[in-house]
């Protein structure tokens, strides 16, 4: 697949980890997705650089001991200004987690929360522009808002992004895809009984793999934990795992629907 030079605004960019110990996490990674890692300086708190193809993929970072939330996975949406996205965010319900702030010369951030506690990243690229490689094994491919408010977090992000949704028909789940300008970009789940009672609202990432249940089974090799074994769907064979530090993420088979 070509390079991805460019991402439209109001679609995830970017992914990173919160990881509970980061040379750990590149043994664990390194293993799954076979990523090479280049590692930042104390300035930038060791934030690692995950490449594939020798494309950057995702980010691998630290989580400070005291943090007040466990090992996890971000999600960052590319826009075209930060501080208009965040002023949208708090019109809407949402709230403010770490103000606008400059990355150098790579762009413009912030952190924030939709109307229902779900954490996300807002990101105004200038020299660096997100992932440079999706959809292909070893790089991100699908990503998911789960919350307990399914209804009130859709009317989040239509304002925020303008994004319309199609519920898919299951008596399982409530589960809606979000699309932008008619193409799928997400998806977004109520969360259920099946849940635990103290699981926060959260965002999920999907990343693509070339043998779901060969990568499941190494998922366990490498210390980590299949939530979710592997099965079918339309868009190909879908695992859930988590690394050995607890943050959670997808993997995927792409079936030609779910490549397309």
């Amino acid at each position: 697949m070509p390079a991805v030079t460019k991402h439209e605004a109001g679609t995830v960019c970017w992914v990173d980890l919160m990881a509970w110990d980061l040379e750990k996490a590149k043994t664990f990674y390194g293993g799954l997705f076979g990523w090479t890692f280049e590692t930042g300086s104390q300035e930038t708190n060791y934030y690692t650089m995950a490449r594939s193809q020798g494309r950057e993929v995702a980010a691998l970072m630290p989580r400070a001991k005291d943090a007040p939330f466990p090992p996890v996975w971000n999600q960052y949406f590319s826009v075209e200004s930060v501080d208009r996205s965040l002023a949208r965010v708090k019109e809407l319900g949402g709230r403010e987690l770490l103000p606008p702030m400059d990355v150098m010369e790579s762009g413009r951030m912030a952190f924030c929360q939709d109307s229902t506690g779900v954490p996300f990243g807002l990101w105004q690229p200038n020299q660096f522009q997100g992932a440079g490689l999706i959809n292909e094994p070893g790089s991100m491919t699908w990503h998911e808002v789960k919350t307990r408010d399914g209804a009130k977090a859709l009317d989040f992000y239509k304002g925020l992004f303008g994004f319309t949704a199609d519920k898919m028909q299951t008596d399982q789940m409530d589960y809606w895809v979000m699309k932008k300008d008619g193409k799928e970009v997400g998806g977004l789940m109520k969360m259920t009984t099946r849940d635990p009672a103290d699981a926060p609202p959260h965002t999920v990432t999907t990343f693509s793999v070339a043998n779901t249940d060969e990568s499941a089974a190494t998922v366990t090799r490498l210390g980590g934990t299949v939530l979710v074994a592997p099965f079918d769907s339309p868009y190909g064979r879908i695992s859930i795992v988590a690394d050995p530090g607890g943050a959670s993420f997808g993997i995927i088979k792409l079936s030609e629907m779910g490549a397309a």
